[in-house]
């Protein structure tokens, strides 16, 4: 399964990327000299990912939320599993004193149940993927809103987005890393909406 801080470095390495590839065409196209394109202060910035999952706390109560889910979905498959797997003893031990269209019946009834059981868990599986996915999107889609209107703000014309585990930014100055505002924001704003 796929957490929701990876799910979020995909989505963000496709916007980067397009947000890039716009950026370089623009800079191709412009017949300005490189002099005179240069702002006055800093018009790209970055955001650590890192940091901003672990201090965001809607991301941080989601993933809570997901993993409580994902426990007790794991919880419920188990118990079925060992429930199956107490019939199959139960089963084994009695089978030779039983007779042998008993113990075929029985046999074709056990095969159902693990088939059901397998079926159970794959779906058990896909919905929690599902929901994990919704969620991830929820969480991206909250940063990204936040983001556009605070780089509209602040006159920013790229905002790249920094992750340890998917480094499409290697280095950036700190003057440039805008994760502590940004978070305050989202934090503010989350807070907002809980009441």
């Amino acid at each position: 399964m796929k957490t929701t801080a990876s799910i979020l470095t995909k989505i963000t390495l496709g916007v980067l990327l397009a947000g890039s590839i716009a950026a370089c065409n623009k800079a191709k196209t412009d017949n300005k000299p490189a002099a005179a394109a240069v702002p006055d202060k800093e018009t790209v910035v970055f955001i650590n990912q890192d940091t901003l999952l672990s201090k965001y706390d809607y991301a941080k109560d989601v993933t809570k939320s997901m993993q409580d889910k994902g426990k007790a979905a794991q919880s419920d498959v188990g118990g079925r599993q060992q429930a199956f797997q107490r019939e199959v003893a139960e089963y084994q031990k009695n089978a030779n004193t039983m007779p042998a269209d008993q113990r075929q019946t029985t046999e074709q009834r056990l095969q159902r149940e693990q088939q059901d059981l397998q079926g159970y868990q794959q779906n058990a599986t896909a919905q929690f993927q599902n929901e994990q996915s919704t969620q991830a999107g929820k969480v991206y889609d909250k940063i990204a809103d936040l983001v556009k209107g605070y780089a509209k703000e602040k006159g920013f014309k790229l905002v790249l987005m920094y992750s340890k585990a998917n480094p499409t930014v290697l280095y950036g100055d700190q003057s440039l890393d805008v994760t502590a505002d940004v978070i305050k924001r989202l934090n503010d704003a989350y807070a907002k909406d809980k009441k």
